[in-house]
């Protein structure tokens, strides 16, 4: 690849497993990183590692005020944005008998509501920049599968994936070098899923211990969005990558 170098990067969810290792390999590519969430407990631990080419903060990003403050709090530290990765989501069970619409409206507002916003305010960000900027959207196999125990969750990615297609389509008609791509991964034994997984770990579950596993880790999904971020996919937009070890089904 050709390096993030001279990129500032807008990661969401940057307190998870998935966030924390996107940010750390855009780092490691050069970029200049915004790492925001909506858990203020996890600023020290996030910016931990990372000099002063690293702000963290604050972020609902099911609120259009919030997304507008993060932009502009952006624009002020670095003075630009060309990489938006929308990864923040939440994510509970639920089939269609049991999810009440209160519920399917929580997921909606923060796994739909906030990568609109996203894109929303990237795309009128990033038309201003000489060269563009990228937007990767962390979807779910549950958007191509559909899971049966997770409705409202499943009905979400599902909304990422067909916003990614939109996005890319305007930016390409208007002429905007931006591009936008989503990035379906499987199962990604972060620390919050390994703790439920019982005897599981990266050493029982990586590809090189078991080829046949259906885990990757986060760094492999941060290698993917790393890739997508680059130079060296200016050609790919409007795509949905699967990563999941050929895992198609999940349930």
């Amino acid at each position: 690849m050709e390096g993030l170098a001279g990129n500032v990067a807008l990661v969401t969810g940057a307190g998870g497993g998935i966030g924390r290792a996107i940010a750390r390999r855009l780092a490691k590519e050069g970029a200049k990183l915004v790492l925001t969430d909506i858990e203020l407990r996890a600023k020290d631990d996030v910016l931990r590692g990372f000099s002063e080419s690293a702000v963290f903060l604050h972020h609902a990003v099911a609120s259009e005020t919030s997304w507008a403050d993060v932009i502009a709090e952006s624009l002020k530290h670095f003075g630009q944005i060309d990489i938006l990765v929308n990864n923040a989501a939440l994510i509970a069970s639920g089939n269609i008998e049991d999810t009440s619409l209160t519920q399917w409206q929580a997921m909606q507002r923060v796994n739909a509501d906030g990568v609109f916003l996203g894109c929303h305010h990237a795309v009128r960000t990033m038309k201003a920049n000489p060269r563009g900027g990228v937007i990767v959207n962390l979807a779910s196999l549950a958007a191509v599968t559909g899971l049966g125990r997770y409705c409202a969750y499943s009905a979400s990615k599902g909304a990422v994936t067909a916003l990614t297609r939109s996005v890319a389509a305007h930016c390409r008609d208007a002429g905007y070098r931006i591009r936008c791509n989503a990035v379906i991964p499987g199962a990604v034994l972060t620390q919050a899923i390994a703790a439920t997984t019982g005897d599981m770990s990266p050493d029982t579950a990586d590809y090189w211990h078991d080829p046949r596993t259906r885990y990757a880790m986060p760094e492999d999904i941060a290698s993917l969005v790393a890739f997508l971020a680059s130079d060296d996919a200016r050609f790919i937009t409007g795509s949905e990558v699967r990563i999941d070890n050929g895992q198609l089904f999940v349930q």
